[in-house]
């Protein structure tokens, strides 16, 4: 990719919403129209240029990518194994910086140490909001049915 400029995040309302609104329409129509297939021929809509083929995988990310733009918000993508800080990790989950960094002393999340400072991969991050969704929602069943039974 060098020489190349590649975005890895879309600023809030950077992004013309009707134009991301109608390719989202389109990718799922096609999407679903083809659920066979696992690569996609991205033809452009005039001229006769040779097709770019892309991974459906890769596609299902733009049409998300593209729906978050339609709706007016930021978008970043980051790999899953980037590092990320103690804040930077904090505010993905919404949760303060010394909250997380008791949940990584108690072992609840992984990190490393870089020299003084705590780094958590993002793949890491995000298998402990899985499981804490998870909990949350089991929680929350449990107290739909308890309620049921109490007659609340």
């Amino acid at each position: 990719m060098a020489g190349i400029q590649v975005k890895r995040s879309i600023e809030p309302g950077s992004m013309d919403a009707q134009v991301a609104a109608r390719a989202v329409r389109r990718i799922k129509d096609y999407l679903m129209r083809h659920p066979e297939k696992e690569v996609i021929p991205v033809s452009g809509e005039v001229g006769n240029e040779e097709a770019l083929i892309l991974p459906r995988d890769a596609v299902s990310l733009l049409a998300y990518i593209l729906a978050q733009a339609a709706e007016g918000r930021g978008v970043s993508v980051v790999p899953s194994h980037a590092e990320l800080t103690t804040q930077q990790a904090a505010d993905m989950l919404n949760v303060s910086r010394p909250y997380l960094i008791g949940l990584l002393e108690d072992g609840a999340i992984p990190y490393r140490m870089v020299g003084k400072h705590r780094r958590i991969t993002v793949e890491d991050l995000m298998a402990y909001k899985r499981r804490d969704d998870l909990k949350r929602r089991s929680a929350a069943d449990d107290l739909a049915a308890l309620g049921q039974e109490l007659g609340i």
